[in-house]
């Protein structure tokens, strides 16, 4: 491949020139040279120099004139320029040495050798020269070129000194590995089996970060079973973890809820991006280990796991540093809701039952279905054709009720305040009553949603309350 052609533009030039004037070797590295040879688009570039990564981004910023922004981060070493089109990072080679309780290294000026061999893996070992007498050479020390050629995640040097030094290096092995459909090496891989523990001393930030990059792959469950597999998962989601494995009572067991929710990850993750979709697929039957029982009657049960599997969901995400705003209150709302399209499945499809979920789900209920469709994994082909047939009555019945009824996000045709001014009340225990029976006798069919029909039904709950108008409605 010649390389050349591939930073054959002006900001390479630009930036070899000042490297040259400045007499400072400089290097395209890591990411950006590796996803050259896999055809990615990548708009952040990463630059070596022998010297000042500092002093290098200074002179680049003022070549580049008004368009460029400087940011320079002297306690690191390294300098940022952008400009509307690039980011380009800039950072003097150097050699780093750690200590055993800590991810944070000593770190030394050194050489393009030294700067390569630090690095985390051989496809990121590699780097291209922006100088003009070698501009476009390729140097890789490590035969990145290789293992991209064979699809391999290897670290540069000693596996077991890589990861100790660093332990978020074994959480990018296996987000390297899910993003790009590669294999970890051997080696490199049982490294990982006997650092696993180390990974405790990283910050919950950075591994929620890796962990988002493993769901946002094409096939996320790549990602959880290798954590599973070379014993990380147990220290980073120990609940999940937990699922693994079949017990058996008087030859009767259950299937596998960690195999099965992986296969249920994946069923999503072909439907749709959306990450917080994929957390609820991952999480929806967290709770089946804790509520596992064996009834000789019945076999295996896990009541409320639903119920129970949302209560755990703020826990979980706080103990993960995942946001706990709206998108850890939607992930909770569809663990607790997955079992209601399934069960109006299995038993008759009211009108009233379809009208409650669409009010419980709201905006969500798209959401939830595709989540609940997922979710049919039987190995018994009629079972999973019978399902499929009836969940489609479901979404028909429901699309009917909709247009009917307007029940997703729902608003009561008589407020609070409407009923606290016809009938002369403050805020009160009756006016909560009042409100509840409108939007269940709304819910359930007794009267449609109308604001005249739920004034008259107002009314006739007021009277049953001993409760008398006062003023006309607004």
């Amino acid at each position: 491949m010649n390389l050349s052609q591939h930073i054959d533009s002006a900001v390479f030039h630009d930036v070899g020139a000042v490297a040259d004037n400045m007499g400072m070797p400089c290097y395209v590295v890591g990411g950006y040279v590796r996803d050259i040879f896999l055809c990615r688009h990548s708009k952040d570039v990463d630059f070596v120099t022998v010297g000042s990564g500092i002093d290098l981004a200074t002179a680049v910023s003022a070549r580049l004139g008004k368009d460029a922004h400087l940011s320079v981060f002297r306690n690191f070493g390294t300098a940022q320029v952008k400009t509307h089109r690039v980011e380009l990072e800039f950072v003097g080679a150097r050699r780093e040495s750690y200590s055993h309780d800590s991810r944070k290294p000593v770190v030394e000026n050194g050489t393009l050798d030294d700067d390569l061999s630090r690095r985390d893996f051989t496809i990121n070992a590699m780097a291209v020269c922006v100088n003009e007498a070698d501009f476009g050479q390729l140097i890789d020390p490590f035969n990145g070129i290789g293992d991209l050629d064979n699809q391999i995640i290897r670290t540069p040097l000693d596996p077991d000194i890589t990861f100790s030094d660093d332990p978020l290096r074994m959480m990018r092995a296996v987000r390297f590995a899910t993003q790009l459909g590669f294999t970890i090496f051997s080696d490199t891989f049982q490294a990982i089996v006997r650092n696993a523990a180390r990974i405790e001393i990283i910050s919950r930030e950075r591994i929620a970060d890796e962990l988002n990059k493993i769901m946002a792959s094409p096939v996320p469950s790549i990602g959880w079973s290798l954590l599973h597999n070379c014993g990380l998962l147990k220290f980073i989601l120990p609940e999940l973890d937990a699922m693994r494995g079949v017990q058996t009572v008087g030859g009767r067991g259950h299937k596998d809820n960690f195999l099965h929710t992986l296969t249920v990850l994946d069923n999503v993750a072909r439907q749709s991006d959306n990450v917080w979709l994929r957390w609820a697929a991952l999480l929806h039957d967290i709770a089946k280990p804790v509520t596992k029982r064996y009834d000789p009657r019945q076999g295996w049960t896990f009541h409320n796991h639903n119920f129970i599997g949302a209560k755990m969901v703020p826990r979980l995400f706080r103990s993960l540093r995942l946001p706990l705003n709206e998108k850890m209150k939607y992930v909770q709302k569809l663990v607790e809701l997955h079992m209601r399209p399934i069960a109006l499945v299995e038993d008759e499809v009211t009108d009233s039952a379809v009208r409650r979920l669409l009010f419980d789900a709201g905006n969500d209920i798209d959401d939830l279905m595709m989540l609940c469709r997922a979710d049919i994994t039987s190995r018994n082909q009629e079972k999973v054709r019978r399902h499929m047939a009836n969940f489609e009555l479901v979404r028909t019945k429901m699309k009917e009720l909709e247009e009917k009824d307007r029940i997703r996000c729902f608003q009561p045709p008589v407020s609070g305040e409407d009923i606290m001014h016809i009938f002369n009340l403050s805020p009160c225990r009756e006016v909560g009553q009042i409100k509840e029976a409108i939007k269940n006798a709304i819910l359930d069919g007794i009267i449609p949603n109308q604001r005249d029909r739920a004034l008259d039904f107002m009314y006739e709950t007021a009277a049953r309350m001993n409760l008398s108008p006062v003023n006309a409605p607004q």
